[in-house]
């Protein structure tokens, strides 16, 4: 019992530890993106039904891809000056998880006792895109799931999202290697 408490931790703090994905144009001078704003019909609420999936929600992202676009060293600018337009989409998919773990003998000493349970719960995914705005094209996409956690005060939604936000941008823009 304490080896499968044991190997359930290391694998919850692994699935926590997840990396972003991540895909950009290996052909982008990136370089030259200075400046960015937001694709006008941008909207993580639209088409995604869930409580968390909210006009908050949305502005905590908006706000926390601005902060770190910045600190990134982009400028925040309108449509019409901007290198790049950012949009962003989000999905809520249920999953289920099934343990089964073997109690050994039975009351009477006999036979082989196996438990299984199982439980449902949210996992979501949050996905930005960085576009060209001359050429209209996808240049770059980085994506983070992660279980959602019902109950959540405000500031912990915002601290999810800052951290989520930080994780997908810590390789924008990407570095240029000779690998590649």
């Amino acid at each position: 019992m304490k080896n499968l408490l044991i190997a359930s931790t290391v694998l919850l703090l692994a699935a926590c530890a997840k990396t972003p994905n991540l895909d950009y144009d290996k052909t982008a001078d990136f370089s030259n993106y200075k400046t960015f704003s937001w694709v006008p019909n941008a909207s993580l609420t639209e088409n995604v039904v869930n409580y968390q999936i909210s006009p908050l929600t949305e502005k905590r992202v908006r706000e926390a891809v601005n902060a770190q676009l910045e600190k990134n060293g982009m400028k925040l600018v309108d449509m019409a000056q901007a290198d790049v337009l950012i949009n962003y989409h989000a999905s809520v998919d249920t999953k289920i998880n099934t343990q089964t773990m073997n109690m050994g003998y039975n009351y009477w000493g006999v036979g082989h006792n196996t438990y299984t349970v199982t439980n449902e719960y949210d996992v979501g995914t949050l996905i930005l895109d960085v576009v060209d705005s001359t050429s209209n094209q996808l240049v770059w996409r980085g994506a983070k799931e992660g279980r959602l956690k019902k109950k959540q005060s405000p500031q912990e939604r915002t601290e999810v999202i800052i951290n989520t936000v930080s994780d997908i941008l810590s390789n924008f823009p990407p570095q240029k290697t000779d690998n590649i």
